[in-house]
């Protein structure tokens, strides 16, 4: 179309707002507490019904699609495209792996897309599908390099992220620096003898 005039309907300026303060509520929402918190929380810190959020979003889903970008994707592309930036392998690998850890233990919206607790999501079965790419990216590269135990693989990889998701999730919060601990215990085991 030209002339910048829209097929959609234009939304009134009292709906508009109130679709940004979903957003906001969600987003706020969703990176605390993780993706499953319940609409009705969010449609209160929102000042909104929860049948607003429906209206406007859908429901879950169509909420989760709509801020998921905010939420983890944004963080986890950046992850991504730094992973990609180095030169050694090994050291690749231990940045991803470091790296996903962190926004794990610091994002609980972070394990509930790992987890792919909502696979109705089409923005978050992409992050997922971005995910399963580097993953592959770095076996193959780390284990070219010599930098990654033979026997490691993707499948190995994924399972470790996705452990780790299901502990952080259900289980106690460790300490920060007991965290970070097994980190390196967990790179330790995966590099190359």
């Amino acid at each position: 179309m030209s002339g910048g005039v829209s097929s959609r309907p234009r939304l009134r300026a009292d709906a508009q707002r109130n679709a940004a303060q979903i957003r906001r509520a969600a987003i706020d929402a969703f990176q605390g507490r993780g993706l499953t918190v319940p609409l009705e929380e969010v449609a209160k810190a929102a000042g909104v019904s929860k049948a607003t959020i429906f209206n406007r979003f859908g429901g879950r889903i169509g909420l989760i699609d709509a801020v998921i970008e905010e939420v983890v994707a944004v963080e986890l592309r950046a992850i991504v495209d730094h992973t990609r930036s180095i030169d050694d392998a090994g050291e690749r690998l231990a940045y991803y792996v470091t790296a996903i850890r962190d926004l794990q233990y610091r994002q609980p919206a972070a394990n509930d897309t790992m987890l792919q607790i909502y696979p109705e999501a089409r923005s978050l079965m992409e992050i997922c599908r971005i995910a399963g790419e580097i993953n592959e990216e770095l076996i193959s590269a780390s284990r070219a390099s010599g930098a990654l135990r033979p026997e490691f693989t993707v499948d190995d990889l994924h399972a470790l992220v996705h452990d780790n998701a299901l502990a952080l999730k259900h289980g106690p919060l460790p300490r920060r620096e007991d965290y970070d601990r097994r980190t390196v215990f967990l790179l330790d085991g995966m590099r190359a003898r």
